[in-house]
C-alpha cells in the first residue's frame, strides 16, 4: 500500500530540481551536469538496496534522490545531442534516443525477473544496474565531448564572454516564444491523455472482457489482468515504431514545408482523437477492433516524441534550451498526467454514483469518462497548428546571434564544429552513447516491477496494485501507455 506512494515522491522530486539541472546546464558544464546526475541516481537506487522494511521512509527519500538525478539527463542530454548534430541528423539521433526509452522500460521488466528468479532477492535487481551505470559514466567522461552551446547552429559560446542572462530573463523570453509555449501545451495535451490512458486502460479493457464474458468478475485485488501486460508490450511496440515514423515523416517533409515538425505534431494529433474515440466505443461490442484503434492511438500518439523536442531544440536560443526542456517537463506534469489519471476516476465514480450498481454500468461509467480525453488529444492538434504559425520566425531569432557575439572570423580555415554535418566519428558514437545509457537508465527495474514476483524477501511494504509501470519522456513513472524514468 505505501509504495504506492513512491510515484508521487519521484515526480515531486523531479519536478523540483528539473528547473535547477535546467540553469546549471544553461551555464556551466554540461558535462560535469551530467555525471554528477549519473552519481546522484546510482547512488541512490543502489542504497535503497540495503534498506530494511523498518526503514521505509528511506526507500521514498532514495526514489525522490533518483528522481532528481533523472532529471540531470531528461533536461541536459537532449541539448548535448542538439549541439552535436544538426538538421536531418538530429531528427534521426533523437528517434534513437527515444526508442530506447521504451526498449529499457521492457528490458527493466526482464532484468527484473531473471535476476529475482538467479538470486531469490528482489534487492540484487538494484545493485546489478549500478555496474552498468558506472561503465556508461566513464565511457561518458572519455567518449562524450561537451560541445559549444550552439555549435550546431554555428553560435560559438564566446558570446557567453559578453554577459550571461538571469534565469528570470530566460523565463520571461520562453513566455514570448510563441512556438515554445503552443507546442509546451501541445505536449500538456499528450501527457494528460497518455497519463490517464497508462493508469485505466488496463481495468477498462478488463471490465470490458467482463461485459463480453470473457473473464469472470473480480472480486478482491489483486486481480489477474492479462490485458495490463498485453497493453504493455503494445505500447512498447507502436512507440518504437511511432517514434521512427514520426522522425522518418518530418524529416522528408521538412524538404517541402519548413513547417513540417509542428505539422507532423498536428495530423498525428488530430488523428489519433477518433482512433481514441472509436476504441473507447467500440469495446463494448468488438473487443478486437478497439484493440486495433487502440493501437493505431498510441501510434499516432507516440510520432511526437523526437518531433517535439527538434522543436524546441530549433525554436529556443542555446543559452537557455535546458531551462526550455525543465519547464516543458514541469508544465506537462502539473498540468498533463499529473491530474488526468485522478480527474478521470473522480468523474468515472461520479457517474457510477447515478446509476445502478453494475458491471455494465462500470464499464459505462469509465468508458464516458474516457471521452474527454479524444477532446484534450484534439486540443493538442490544434495547439501544434498554432505552433506552425510562428515557427520560421522564432526559428530565425533562435538561429541570430545573441547580443555581444563577436562577429564572423575573416578569411582563413574555420574551426571545425561538432555540430557540422561531418561530425568527427568520436562526436558521432558520443551522440549515441547519451542514447544508449538513458535506455539503460530505463532498464533499472522498479520495485513494482520485482517485488510482484513470489520472491521469499519482498519488501513489507509490497507494491501498487496497478500494473504495468512504463516510461514518459523525461524519465518519470507512468503506466504502460505512456513513454518515460525508472522509480
Amino acid at each position: 500500500m505505501w509504495s504506492c506512494l513512491i510515484p508521487p515522491v519521484f515526480i515531486c522530486c523531479l519536478l523540483l530540481s528539473a528547473p535547477v539541472f535546467g540553469y546549471l546546464g544553461d551555464r556551466h558544464s554540461r558535462k560535469a551536469t551530467l555525471s554528477f546526475g549519473i552519481l546522484l541516481w546510482s547512488g541512490a537506487g543502489l542504497s535503497g538496496s540495503f534498506i530494511s522494511p523498518q526503514h521505509s521512509w528511506l526507500f521514498f527519500l532514495s526514489r525522490g534522490v533518483v528522481g532528481m538525478g533523472s532529471a540531470s539527463y531528461s533536461t541536459i542530454a537532449p541539448t548535448v545531442l542538439g549541439d552535436l548534430f544538426v538538421r536531418d541528423q538530429r531528427t534521426r539521433v533523437l528517434a534513437i534516443f527515444y526508442i530506447f526509452i521504451p526498449v529499457g522500460s521492457g528490458l527493466g521488466y526482464v532484468l527484473g525477473s531473471a535476476v529475482l528468479q538467479l538470486t531469490g532477492d528482489w534487492r540484487w535487481t538494484f545493485r546489478v544496474m549500478p555496474c552498468l551505470e558506472v561503465t556508461g559514466l566513464i565511457l561518458l567522461l572519455t567518449l562524450v565531448p561537451d560541445p559549444p552551446r550552439g555549435a550546431a547552429d554555428k553560435q560559438e559560446e564566446a558570446a557567453m564572454g559578453a554577459g550571461r542572462s538571469s534565469w528570470c530573463e530566460d523565463v520571461r523570453y520562453l513566455g514570448t516564444n510563441w512556438s515554445f509555449v503552443w507546442s509546451t501545451l501541445g505536449v500538456t495535451a499528450m501527457a494528460f491523455v497518455t497519463g490517464a490512458l497508462s493508469f485505466w486502460v488496463p481495468k477498462f479493457l478488463f471490465e470490458a472482457r467482463v461485459v463480453h464474458g470473457l473473464q469472470l468478475p473480480c472480486i478482491t485485488d489483486p486481480c489477474s489482468n492479462q490485458d495490463s501486460l498485453i497493453f504493455g508490450s503494445l505500447t512498447v511496440v507502436t512507440g518504437i515504431i511511432g517514434v521512427v515514423l514520426g522522425a522518418e515523416a518530418s524529416r522528408r517533409f521538412k524538404r517541402v514545408n519548413p513547417r513540417a515538425e509542428p505539422l507532423v505534431c498536428a495530423c498525428s494529433l488530430l488523428a489519433a482523437a477518433p482512433c481514441l474515440y472509436l476504441a473507447l466505443l467500440l469495446a463494448r461490442t468488438t473487443f478486437t477492433v478497439s484493440y486495433v484503434f487502440l493501437a493505431l492511438g498510441e501510434l499516432l500518439l507516440s510520432c511526437n516524441w523526437a518531433v517535439v523536442a527538434e522543436i524546441l531544440l530549433s525554436v529556443v536560443l542555446p543559452r537557455c534550451r535546458g531551462t526550455a526542456e525543465a519547464l516543458q517537463i514541469t508544465a506537462g506534469h502539473i498540468l498533463g498526467d499529473a491530474g488526468s489519471p485522478y480527474l478521470t476516476g473522480l468523474v468515472s465514480s461520479a457517474l457510477r454514483a447515478r446509476r445502478p450498481d453494475s458491471y455494465l454500468q462500470r464499464f459505462l461509467s469509465l468508458q464516458h469518462s474516457f471521452l474527454c480525453c479524444a477532446f484534450v488529444i484534439a486540443l493538442g492538434g490544434g495547439c501544434f497548428l498554432l505552433t506552425a504559425l510562428h515557427l520560421e520566425r522564432d526559428q530565425t531569432q533562435a538561429r541570430r546571434p545573441s547580443p555581444g557575439t563577436p562577429p564572423p572570423p575573416g578569411p582563413g580555415p574555420m574551426p571545425r564544429l561538432m555540430g557540422a554535418a561531418h561530425a568527427p566519428p568520436a562526436a558521432r558514437f558520443g551522440g549515441l552513447l547519451l542514447c544508449w545509457f538513458l535506455g539503460s537508465h530505463h532498464c533499472t527495474p522498479t520495485l513494482r516491477q520485482v517485488s510482484g514476483q513470489g520472491s521469499r524477501s519482498k519488501p513489507s511494504w509490497g507494491a501498487c496494485s496497478r500494473a504495468g509501470m512504463g516510461q514518459a519522456r523525461d524519465g518519470s513513472p507512468q503506466g504502460p501507455g505512456s513513454w518515460r524514468g525508472v522509480m
